[in-house]
């Protein structure tokens, strides 16, 4: 309950029922309340599948047209109860943009490229950039 997704889903939940009623002014009234309440913009139109769970939210959007389907996990590598989050050495750089995933180690010193997607442990002093990242 304290995560800001079960706000903003409820919310759209209520907007999506009005939206489908052709609600279209309070449905878009409450999806933009959401939105400033809780940094995820999910349109009333967009539609959502059941068990959608956003992990980090701030920032996520969902559009008109978009169909997530069951069980979704939109910001995270999982759900399961262990360490889900990467752990982060001493003078690490990282890059505007650049997403690291999951419980990864990145060594002290490296540097991790802008826009970046690490998906594996990096090294001490390395620098990795890409999509996927690699060492350069």
């Amino acid at each position: 309950f304290l995560y800001p997704s079960f706000r903003a889903l409820l919310y759209y939940k209520i907007a999506h029922f009005l939206y489908v009623k052709k609600r279209y002014f309070i449905a878009r009234y409450l999806s933009e309340r959401a939105k400033r309440k809780t940094g995820i913009e999910i349109h009333p139109g967009a539609t959502i599948g059941k068990r959608l769970f956003i992990d980090h939210g701030f920032g996520v959007v969902i559009g008109e047209t978009a169909i997530v389907g069951d069980g979704v996990t939109l910001g995270g590598v999982s759900t399961s109860s262990g360490k889900r989050h990467p752990t982060i050495g001493d003078g690490v750089m990282i890059g505007c943009g650049a997403k690291i995933l999951g419980d990864i180690v990145i060594g002290d010193n490296a540097k991790i490229g802008a826009n970046a997607v690490v998906l594996c442990d990096v090294a001490p002093d390395t620098t990795l950039v890409g999509i996927p990242a690699k060492e350069v």
